[in-house]
């Protein structure tokens, strides 16, 4: 039986031929004299994909091909079983799209895979449906029909149907948009297309929060996820070979942008990327000394002819193939280089291009990628990693991404995220990253403040206290827009918004005494009885008209009825980083319930942790434990004067707002200190715990199960065999006990300042803030490739300075006791950032954070100095 075509280009083949010979002539009729170049898509046709998989074949320089098939040959039932992760497992009537087919040799690897899935055949129609998308009709047909006549084709009967969709990325990517392949005959699929387009969700289950009152005791995490009827089952798009190296960095991003994954929904992208490799490694894979490229690359030649009117147009004696990679710029490029000068006349127009001796016309371009590209990459294109392998001589990786439900993209990106998922256009009012927020940052951060507290917090824990020194749930939903409506109210000198009793309730947190419960700071008096609370839809009403009430804010100051000074400006942002700041605190209370209470981080995959813990235990390890640094100097802090706000008032575009304790910038010298690459780990600090047989308080941060260690995370405990390499979150006090044991003692707040200064990656560089995961990770500082540079895992980090009052200091006028209020000598400046810490929080230099010495809940971490 022939194998399904579904060819879209029908009907445009003499407009995408027209479209071919106006791309060929605008590239090479340079008119500024710049460089001259060829559409890549010549390499392409029926020959060049046979050319190519000769190179595969027989060229083992290009080691792309081979490192790409030794993953897919070793990891295929891992990479399909993380691709079904969020949604349990096998959904019916699944769709699989690879763009840019080819040989189908790597991808028979992901169908056999797919297929294992399957536990019984199906005698009509399979329930995975495998789509090949390439340019070439008689090319689909061939490899195709190769599959299903082989041994690989019998395996997938009944399991695995497999297609061809004779397209360009535009074209398919629509079709797949329409909904069309997930029709059940070519029929329906045209006219789907054509005429009916899908409706997308961007949620595959309800909210558990909307409609109810804090005082209903049902639990909605027990309801079943509702599913309409038009939502579409997953959609897994491929995309393998580096193909994306063909883009620029920009297109590159915008094309990610454009793939039709849905947010939250079980979509998948694998997608494969060359690394950043050495000069002559690069080289010699795009130029064999058998000339299996030359030839390859030649070919396209006939098809610039072919494209004004004669295959013979360009006479390849006259041209010669010449390549160069660009270390810089990570990109490597292929080009036609003039043997002699020459002149072509388009037949068509008569029109003459001439071509000077030595001459290069650009015919294509591969961009390789460095950690900062990948990560800035995904961060772009809306794009959250769940896994990634790699090739056993670490040139390349094939990533596993998804849509998550909201994100937080780079500081100096242009986009923030949508509520519903979808990366959008800024509004910026400030040049500074660490200035005014923009209304797209307020959704952005609101998307995840409502996915923790409606979607994470079930109904009977509302009344619950996950840390006893904290207050209930319920609590938090009400105290973030009510500290958001008191600093409105005092800026714009207007009324509360109603009930205004709620600022009596909801005002201030509890920060009691870690040696004595019974000592707190001032607070807000809250009900004692449960009954006595407001109804959570009261509280959410309540939000809402805060959320608007800020949101005209802004449309006043664009309608010019209402000035940005300085003083608007640090209101906006102490209530943006305010609300940021308590949804991390809500989720390390949230933490020591999940599993047992706490929901899992909806529409974000789950870890495939087995798989996790293979790479992770399998990662490199620094070639000596510690780096020695200094002596040097180190700036601390920034120059942010609340008291200037009026006479600098309308100073506001570039200036960098920050909390009362990181003003002023002051100088420290830090002598020569020695300090490991990476935090104390779950698995060191374990060791030390069964060495002191109860002499050291086991962390808050494990629970054991059923007589195992186990380690904290929201989607519950995992094995501490998963979790040991992960950084150990612990007090202060357990922790300087350890470091002492071990011969050393925790940094000072300069000396960690300066080792993050050398070798943070930072965000755009793969760190692990920003909800890019939702627990720690392994560190990576002090690998050599990167010259030292990583993360710390995602964590805060303990330091032996005390947080106190220094010379300089000014409480804010703002909020008084934000700083001052904990200089009582029990608490400890603490750096870094959290995985739920927003970018502009954990990458602002100045930023110092605090917690008491015993208070072992918070995320941090730390690592060990010795003196040297």
């Amino acid at each position: 039986m022939a194998t399904e075509i579904i060819n879209i280009q029908k009907g445009s083949q003499e407009g995408l031929a027209l479209d071919m010979s106006a791309e060929v002539l605008k590239g090479l009729q340079s008119a500024t004299g710049g460089e001259k170049t060829l559409p890549t898509m010549l390499l392409y046709d029926e020959r060049g994909l046979r050319l190519y998989d000769d190179i595969t074949t027989h060229v083992p320089e290009y080691y792309l091909f081979g490192a790409e098939e030794e993953i897919l040959k070793k990891k295929s039932d891992e990479i399909v079983a993380a691709m079904h992760q969020l949604t349990g497992g096998l959904f019916a009537n699944e769709v699989v799209l690879e763009l840019g087919a080819g040989a189908l040799r790597k991808t028979s690897h992901i169908l056999l895979a797919l297929s294992r899935l399957v536990k019984e055949k199906h005698a009509e129609a399979s329930p995975i449906t495998y789509y090949a998308l390439d340019l070439e009709q008689r090319e689909l047909e061939r490899t195709l029909g190769g599959i299903s006549l082989s041994d690989v084709g019998k395996s997938l009967q009944g399991k695995v149907a497999t297609r061809g969709l004779c397209a360009t990325y535009e074209q398919g990517l629509k079709f797949a948009e329409s909904g069309a392949l997930h029709a059940r005959s070519t029929a329906e699929r045209l006219h789907q297309a054509s005429h009916s387009p899908f409706k997308f969700s961007t949620d595959r289950d309800s909210s558990p929060m909307s409609g109810s009152s804090a005082s209903d005791s049902s639990d909605a995490a027990t309801s079943p996820p509702s599913t309409p009827d038009d939502i579409a089952p997953p959609l897994h798009l491929l995309f393998l070979g580096s193909s994306l190296g063909n883009f620029s960095r920009t297109e590159g991003a915008d094309f990610l942008r454009s793939l039709p994954l849905r947010p939250g929904s079980g979509d998948t992208l694998l997608i494969g990327m060359d690394h950043d490799n050495e000069k002559a490694l690069v080289e010699e894979a795009y130029n064999d000394r058998q000339g299996y490229t030359r030839k390859f690359i030649m070919n396209a030649l006939k098809g610039a002819g072919r494209a004004l009117g004669d295959e013979n147009l360009f006479d390849e004696e006259n041209w010669e193939y010449v390549n160069n990679y660009d270390v810089a710029e990570r990109r490597h490029e292929a080009f036609f280089k003039a043997k002699r000068p020459h002149t072509v006349v388009v037949p068509s127009t008569k029109e003459t291009i001439s071509f000077v001796q030595d001459e290069k016309v650009k015919i294509e371009q591969s961009f390789k990628f460095s950690e900062v590209d990948a990560h800035t990459l995904f961060s772009e294109s809306g794009l959250r990693p769940i896994q990634r392998w790699t090739d056993s001589t670490e040139r390349y990786s094939l990533w596993l991404l998804e849509r998550p439900p909201f994100m937080f993209p780079l500081l100096s990106s242009l986009r923030a995220c949508s509520s519903t998922g979808e990366l959008v256009l800024r509004k910026p009012y400030s040049s500074s990253p660490f200035g005014v927020p923009s209304p797209q940052d307020w959704e952005n951060l609101w998307a995840a403040w409502d996915c923790i507290t409606r979607r994470m917090i079930p109904h009977s824990m509302l009344m619950q206290k996950p840390i006893d020194l904290r207050h209930i749930c319920l609590f938090y939903f009400g105290h973030i827009p009510t500290f958001l409506d008191i600093h409105l109210s005092r800026l714009l000198q207007e009324p509360h918004t109603e009930p205004d009793a709620f600022k009596f309730i909801f005002e201030r947190g509890i920060d009691p005494d870690v040696d004595d419960p019974t000592v707190c700071h001032p607070h807000s008096e809250v009900p004692q009885k449960d009954e006595d609370w407001p109804s959570l839809v009261s509280i959410l009403q309540f939000q809402a008209r805060v959320r608007a009430r800020l949101l005209k804010v802004y449309q006043e100051i664009d309608a010019g009825s209402r000035t940005l000074t300085r003083k608007v400006g640090r209101v906006l942002f102490m209530t943006f980083e305010h609300e940021a700041m308590h949804a991390e605190t809500l989720l390390y209370m949230l933490v020591q319930r999940a599993g047992t209470g706490t929901l899992p981080p909806p529409g974000f995959t789950p870890p495939p942790w087995a798989s996790l813990a293979e790479s992770w235990d399998s990662a490199p390890e620094p070639a000596e434990s510690a780096v020695t640094i200094g002596p040097t100097t180190i700036t601390l802090g920034h120059d942010d004067t609340e008291a200037e706000d009026e006479a600098l008032a309308t100073d506001v575009a570039g200036h960098e707002f920050g909390w009362d304790n990181e003003h002023p910038k002051r100088e420290v010298h830090v002598n020569e200190f020695r300090i490991e690459w990476r935090p104390v780990t779950n698995g060191q600090f374990f060791k030390y715990y069964v060495q002191e047989d109860g002499g050291v308080a086991m962390p808050a941060s494990w629970v054991e199960v059923d007589g195992e260690m186990h380690v904290r995370t929201l989607y519950g405990p995992v094995p501490m065999k998963i979790a040991h390499n992960w950084p150990i979150l612990t007090s202060y006090r357990s922790l300087s006990k350890y470091v002492q044991v071990q011969g050393g003692r925790l940094p000072s707040e300069a000396e960690l300042r300066v080792f993050f200064e050398k070798f943070h990656s930072g965000y755009e560089g793969g760190a692990n803030v920003g909800f890019r995961n939702w627990h720690p990770i392994p560190a990576t500082t002090g690998e050599a490739r990167s010259g030292g540079k990583g993360g710390n895992g995602g964590v805060w980090e303990w330091t032996s300075t005390v947080f106190d009052k220094y010379e300089g200091f000014e409480p804010s006028v703002l909020y008084p006791g934000f700083s001052a209020d904990f200089f009582d000598g029990a608490h400890q400046v603490v750096l870094g950032g959290s995985y739920a810490t927003i970018p502009r929080i954990a990458e602002r230099k100045s930023v110092r954070n605090w917690y008491h010495s015993k208070y072992g809940y918070a995320w941090i971490s730390g690592r060990i100095v010795y003196d040297v």
